[in-house]
């Protein structure tokens, strides 16, 4: 099968300029693709995901992917779908930020079999004057172009700023040079990317008069269209300093049923046969798909070694096995009522809900029901519960 068809099989594509043109160039060639990665954070994030599992399959189809992080576009921030602008980070933010991520990037593709090219955009950018860019770049892209452009239209109501209008030609800059660097005639990315990355494309073809096409992965979204990736605790990360292996493991394992089939296709290796009998059933069949995907992910992300213990610290903690648990430890000084430990414990992301969850009986403690924001956390060591399926073994010390 063609690679691009496979891509599209399992819905890790949804745009595509020349397509036609792409297919058969796929057909006959080993590429060069690209896709970028922002160091806002020092990790990568759920949504992630979905960008390394597509450029994995492409290094498995002999095809050589290139992970670019933006060292440079990460200045000013990317104004897409933005009501105001990005806050700025330091130097060694971005160079902290740079690093743990390039670093994640490399391991995943290691614990897969697989390597990987990471370029970091700052190299060039930097190196760049304003004659250059002038001279170079910005002579062959359209104001009346750019301003028309989608991802621009939420911050022009509040006041784009001049850098912020340039993250469009900074980030087409960087096609051309691995264009030219590298020979790379593909950039993949993230579906609201789409005006920028047109935006190299078209650079590309009108600077160096060469073929080069481009690539949307879908964004993930829950049942009602909002963004996945989120917990009652924030982001899920793929650090596991910010998300423990259990709790990713659990994300995963609860999984919407409608969203079952989409997370195999997009985020594991499986092949589609066996994806879709594993999601071919209901109830407890369903629920073994769950716990095949959040184990699949797990070992996709964190390694088999990984998966297997979240495994089976998910299985001994709704099996009712408290002996086996994964113990959780706090310092006592730092947790003086039920609400700070639903915060600490990652079960509530802010007083407020934590309130909510005890005043909605939600809440558990060693199968006792809290009724009080004053419970009192006399015991040293207890079984934590939030709803039927947040779980955790808590010790104060």
């Amino acid at each position: 099968m063609n690679i691009l068809d496979e891509l599209k099989e399992r819905g890790l594509v949804k745009q595509i300029i020349y397509e036609e043109d792409l297919h058969n160039l796929l057909d006959k060639e080993k590429v060069v693709c690209y896709m970028g990665f922002d160091p806002s954070a020092d990790s990568l994030q759920m949504g992630n995901i979905a960008a390394l599992c597509l450029l994995l399959r492409m290094k498995k189809a002999g095809h050589k992917p290139i992970a670019l992080i933006g060292g440079a576009t990460g200045r000013i921030g990317d104004p897409t779908g933005r009501n105001d602008m990005r806050p700025q980070k330091t130097e060694e933010q971005l160079k902290h930020n740079v690093a743990c991520i390039t670093k994640q990037i490399k391991d995943f593709f290691a614990l897969n079999g697989e390597d990987i090219t990471v370029v970091n955009n700052d190299d060039w950018t930097s190196k760049l004057s304003y004659y250059d860019f002038l001279n170079e770049i910005a002579m062959y892209m359209s104001v009346n172009r750019m301003l028309a452009s989608e991802c621009f239209k939420a911050r022009m109501e509040n006041g784009l700023t001049l850098a912020e209008f340039v993250y469009m030609p900074m980030q087409a800059n960087d096609f051309l040079h691995l264009f030219k660097k590298y020979n790379c005639v593909v950039e993949f990315g993230g579906d609201d990317q789409w005006a920028n990355i047109i935006a190299g494309v078209e650079l590309v073809r009108k600077k160096e008069g060469s073929p080069v096409y481009a690539a949307t992965t879908p964004l993930l979204t829950k049942a009602d269209g909002t963004k996945m990736g989120k917990s009652a605790g924030g982001a899920v990360w793929v650090s596991r300093e910010k998300t423990s292996d259990y709790d990713f493991y659990q994300f995963f394992r609860n999984t919407e049923d409608v969203k079952v089939e989409e997370m195999f296709r997009v985020l594991t290796l499986l092949p589609m046969e066996e994806i879709k009998e594993l999601c071919s059933g209901t109830g407890k069949a369903l629920n073994f798909a769950k716990e095949r995907l959040a184990y699949e992910v797990t070992k996709l992300v964190r390694g088999e070694e990984s998966a297997k213990k979240a495994q089976q610290e998910a299985r001994a903690n709704f099996g009712g096995n408290t002996e086996e648990m994964p113990v959780v430890e706090f310092e006592r000084k730092e947790v003086s009522n039920i609400l700070d430990l639903l915060i600490k414990a990652k079960m509530a992301s802010s007083k407020g809900e934590a309130k909510r969850l005890v005043d909605g009986k939600g809440v558990k403690v060693d199968d006792e029901v809290i009724e009080s924001y004053d419970f009192p956390l006399i015991k040293t060591e207890f079984v934590l519960q939030k709803g039927k399926k947040s779980i955790q073994k808590v010790k104060l010390v």
